[in-house]
């Protein structure tokens, strides 16, 4: 333990002097590891030593300031300090009694989201992996309480003959809400989506008809900042007419909804907080080290629905918040307690600063490469999404794809590829805990250099 904390120490110290990308790939990587397990094992210290010395050049290093990938957080120190002490206590937060210390910490975290994010304090939480199974929860609870106004109890007869939900989701949503159709099995395929605008946000008249033709209450997935745009849905607008139609709403908000923490951009959430359940994680804004994300229902009991299965081995229903009883695991580690260490260590100033400061370097980026001739911001500004791509015909698309792997060659910054309203872009991500504005200095540098080096190649030739 004392030699994997020296490593990851030094590791962390040394990660801005490192080149971003892994220095090595799959071929080179993969056959140090996957080879015949010994018949005699080696020594403790000694695995260690060559776990952190032969995996060193396969890291990518996504906690780098100069990471802007895939909207990922950098692993606070906070909380990578907190996540050594979970593996060493070994919790297993299958039941609040025999945790007592862990579920307070937990308890405190939910609470603490709830007030910062600015939804009812009473709301059932549940301390999940990430966006992916909060969704996918969420649409659990939905699927329980929808049915169950049917007369239809989906936990006990499964959806076999159960009656119909009509399912509606923007045409540009994230693939996790859609994922989590899939898993709940009501399919992705039949939710009708619905025409969005440029920006990514579901066009109200386009809803209102999509919501018109709906034979029953439907589940309604909308979405708090889009992956290309950053944007909102119009979440004041859509809310009431879905609740009008006595439906449920589930808002995606990943890491948009760490915007409603910030009492300067919280209007561009305005009506959120109407919602029914929201899926938001904690390792991209709050920078929790992976993973870690929360399963938020404004009605506790349709998520404790969803979720409980008690074994007769188990302690039986008490008084006390159980943790089993928010999330699909009954056996996981205390994934509650590095955030917990963030948010103590940050405060609500903190938390704030550091999403008003992302959201303003975006903006920032955007204008500095919008100076650039030959390049062009594809998205308004909503939050901390930059969607840069080239301007010059021919080939346009060609010519972005060129430009971002010359950046990611260089490795000094890494931003990553997406496509958006017919173009391949340079997506920009800027949402890791020590990015600066020197950062984004560096950053549009590199971008200027890659497209000089692209425009003077293709004029060569």
């Amino acid at each position: 333990m004392q030699a994997a904390g020296r490593y990851s120490v030094a590791y962390r110290d040394g990660i801005t002097a490192r080149p971003v990308p892994p220095r090595e790939g799959l071929d080179q990587s993969v056959p140090r590891f996957r080879s015949a397990l010994p018949e005699e094992g080696m020594d403790a210290d000694k695995v260690i030593e060559h776990i952190a010395m032969d995996a060193d050049a396969g890291l990518s290093q996504m906690s780098s300031p100069n990471y802007y990938g895939y909207v990922l957080g950098g692993s606070h120190p906070a909380g990578v300090a907190a996540d050594m002490l979970v593996s060493a206590w070994g919790q297993n937060m299958g039941s609040s009694s025999e945790t007592p210390a862990i579920t307070g910490m937990e308890r405190a975290v939910c609470d603490w989201s709830l007030e910062l994010l600015g939804l009812p304090a009473n709301c059932g939480v549940g301390i999940v992996t990430g966006a992916t199974v909060a969704n996918t929860q969420g649409v659990m609870a939905a699927r329980h309480a929808l049915l169950a106004k049917r007369g239809w109890d989906v936990e006990e007869r499964g959806l076999f003959g159960a009656p119909e939900v009509p399912v509606l989701i923007g045409d540009a949503a994230h693939s996790a809400p859609f994922a989590a159709l899939r898993y709940v099995g009501f399919g992705a395929a039949r939710a009708t989506r619905v025409e969005v605008d440029a920006e990514g946000r579901i066009r109200p008249e386009a809803f209102q008809k999509a919501l018109k033709d709906c034979n029953a209450p439907p589940l309604v997935i909308l979405q708090a900042g889009q992956i290309n745009s950053g944007a909102f849905d119009p979440f004041s607008e859509l809310i009431p007419a879905v609740h009008d139609m006595d439906g449920w709403v589930h808002v995606d908000g990943a890491f948009g909804l760490w915007l409603a923490a910030v009492p300067e951009l919280k209007n561009r959430l305005a009506g959120v907080e109407r919602a029914d359940s929201w899926a938001v994680d904690l390792h991209k804004w709050l920078n929790a080290p992976f993973d870690a994300g929360l399963c938020i229902v404004r009605e506790r009991a349709p998520l404790v629905a969803s979720m409980s299965a008690r074994g007769a081995y188990l302690p039986g229903p008490t008084e006390h918040w159980e943790p089993s009883d928010s999330v699909i695991e009954l056996s996981r580690r205390a994934r509650g307690v590095p955030s917990y260490a963030i948010l103590r260590n940050l405060g609500k100033s903190g938390v704030r600063e550091m999403v008003l400061r992302h959201c303003r370097l975006a903006e920032y980026l955007a204008g500095e490469i919008s100076k650039i001739s030959g390049l062009k911001i594809l998205n308004k500004i909503a939050s901390n999404q930059v969607s840069i791509c080239c301007s010059e015909n021919p080939n346009t698309n060609a010519k972005t794809m060129e430009t971002l792997a010359i950046v990611q060659r260089n490795g000094r910054v890494y931003p990553t590829h997406g496509e958006w309203n017919g173009h391949q872009t340079i997506r920009v991500s800027i949402i890791g805990y020590a990015t600066q504005k020197e950062h984004i200095d560096l950053l549009i540098s590199e971008i200027k250099a890659a497209w000089n080096e692209v425009r003077e190649r293709n004029d060569v030739s």
